[in-house]
């Protein structure tokens, strides 16, 4: 089977989950629960295409199908600043209760540190594991601080961090959804330029060097533009810390190639449906009792093990 074909068919099943999702028991209030729902769609499509494009892409630069832009620490900071400004303001607070502002400051500060270490770093060493290590390292230090933080604060206020240490699709706003799809829609533009490196990029740096490619100059462009989109997603619906390491390596398992124009469709239309069919069980079969970033943590932890003992055997 041809990977065109393979793509017309996760397409197709795309398609017929999501008109799934629009329709089924829409009810004698489709006029209030249709728009509701396209919301949630848009969201879904958004979220899911970023956090794929930008798991294919991080793990061509860094040459390993374990990683992903979550272990920079960004999720961490993302529960940190929610945390910190509850902590500090209160959840009455104008940070909190104002949607935009508490966005801005949260993609902003989460873009501002990303930059701050690859420019820190990429001073330093030229190893990209090392800036990968700091990251990890300062993941943890955010998640630490989270904590000490939530276990100080008021268990009423603790209620409101907690919806943020999920994801959710229920509350999305809809002038914030057209923000964020501008704001990657301007980001996708700019990285057009760097697409035709990625397959010279996953043969390693020493290679693209070789093949002319200006490796340092591309991949801290390519490292921003992931920062600035993961900062984005999970701005705009929570942390889905395995979604991107789940997809990316069911595309790569799939398709079986390494054009990445194949990779990058496929990893968006398998991350699609993975969140329109996992959101579908949370209201049909779980009805709402958990959230979408439970059941994708849950099966991309599972899944993760079983890279790390495929690789073990490997070795």
């Amino acid at each position: 089977m041809s990977n065109k074909l393979k793509l017309i068919i996760l397409f197709l099943l795309a398609a017929v989950l999501i008109l799934l999702f629009l329709f089924i028991d829409l009810g004698s209030n489709w006029d209030y629960v249709l728009p509701r729902r396209v919301t949630k769609i848009l969201s879904i499509a958004l979220t899911g295409a970023v956090i794929a494009f930008s798991t294919i892409i991080f793990q061509t630069i860094t040459n390993n199908r374990i990683l992903t832009p979550s272990i920079i620490g960004l999720d961490s900071l993302y529960l940190l600043i929610q945390t910190f400004i509850i902590f500090i303001f209160g959840s009455g607070s104008f940070a909190v209760l104002n949607i935009y502002f508490n966005f801005f400051i949260s993609v902003g500060l989460m873009i501002v540190f990303a930059i701050l270490l690859y420019k820190v770093l990429f001073k330093r060493s030229q190893n990209i594991y090392f800036l990968l290590l700091i990251g990890l390292i300062l993941g943890t230090f955010f998640e630490s601080i989270s904590t000490f933080m939530q276990v100080l604060i008021d268990p009423n206020e603790f209620m409101i961090i907690q919806n943020s240490m999920f994801a959710s699709f229920n509350n999305v706003n809809t002038d914030l959804l057209l923000v964020a799809f501008i704001v990657v829609l301007i980001v996708t533009v700019y990285f057009w330029k760097f697409i035709k490196y990625l397959d010279v990029l996953s043969l390693g740096k020493e290679q693209a060097i070789n093949l002319g490619v200006d490796y340092d100059y591309v991949v801290k462009r390519i490292l921003i533009v992931v920062a600035i989109l993961i900062s984005v997603a999970t701005a705009l619906v929570g942390p889905i810390t395995f979604l991107g390491l789940l997809v990316a390596n069911v595309a790569h398992e799939f398709l079986k190639t390494y054009k990445h124009s194949y990779l990058i469709t496929g990893s968006v239309l398998i991350s699609v449906v993975a969140l329109v069919g996992g959101q579908f069980i949370v209201e049909r079969v779980f009805t709402f009792s958990t959230t979408i970033s439970v059941i994708i943590n849950f099966i991309g932890g599972v899944y993760f093990i079983y890279l790390l003992l495929k690789e073990n055997k490997s070795w």
